[in-house]
């Protein structure tokens, strides 16, 4: 970002990578993914590099609010100061919590997810897909929460999937009655409370009824929790779990 601001020009969007894109091995291929598609549109795109720092919404689902707004107090600083509109993002929490918690601490900015901006590049003609890399594949959305039931985004990852000729099928619990994958509200870094069920396998079995070829996810939480889900249930050399970044980018 900082070579952006010495030519005095701005990006036009900034791609906040996360946590989980930035760290975890696996949410890196989708923060790739993502990539090699806006290189592919052409987006002229920024991303803060060492000078992003978590979002603080993991300490915020845990109570520990001072530590969330030490987090955002510090991000909205840096954002500010390069004179940041519009934010991307691949995680649906980074995504709430940039969007609807940090314009009360200063932080006003158009965020989105990449679905959205997946959908946006396309309907602009900007990205064209290979129709037959998925075509006829069966392919199931998991609507992670923070995107679908905390922000009513339910249509932009769906809308996407159809542009690659896959059939989607959904499951009985989707869109405003979709389960969670068990890892929402910090539950991602803490063990299970005593029960006879792993949420993660109980929403694999939902997807396992559509009898998917592909789980499609647009959370990096929800990947690592429907791909255990899948080894759990022995189904990993039928079932892949990819990220809808990853699907437009091989298509």
């Amino acid at each position: 970002m900082a070579e952006y601001m010495a030519e005095g020009k701005q990006p036009e969007i900034l791609f906040w990578v996360g946590s989980a894109g930035s760290y975890d091995d696996r949410a890196k291929k989708i923060t790739k993914a993502f990539v090699k598609i806006l290189n592919k549109a052409n987006v002229d795109f920024a991303v803060l590099g060492t000078e992003e720092s978590n979002t603080g919404d993991v300490a915020k689902r845990a109570g520990n609010e001072f530590l969330f707004q030490m987090q955002a107090v510090m991000n909205i600083e840096v954002l500010n100061g390069y004179g940041i509109k519009r934010i991307v993002t691949c995680d649906p929490h980074s995504f709430n919590c940039l969007k609807n918690e940090y314009p009360g601490l200063g932080g006003n900015y158009d965020v989105i997810h990449h679905t959205q901006y997946i959908k946006e590049l396309m309907s602009a003609g900007r990205l064209t897909l290979d129709g037959n890399t998925y075509k006829g594949k069966r392919i199931t959305f998991h609507d992670p929460c923070y995107l679908g039931r905390a922000n009513s985004v339910y249509e932009a990852p769906r809308d996407v999937l159809k542009k690659t000729n896959a059939t989607l099928v959904e499951m009985k619990r989707h869109k405003s009655t979709a389960l969670c994958c068990g890892a929402g509200g910090a539950q991602m870094f803490k063990d299970a409370e005593p029960g006879n069920k792993e949420i993660n396998v109980l929403r694999t079995e939902d997807a396992l009824e559509t009898q998917p070829e592909i789980i499609a996810t647009g959370c990096p939480y929800c990947n690592t929790m429907m791909t255990d889900g899948v080894k759990f249930k022995e189904k990993e050399s039928e079932i892949s779990v990819m990220d809808i970044a990853e699907l437009i980018a091989n298509a």
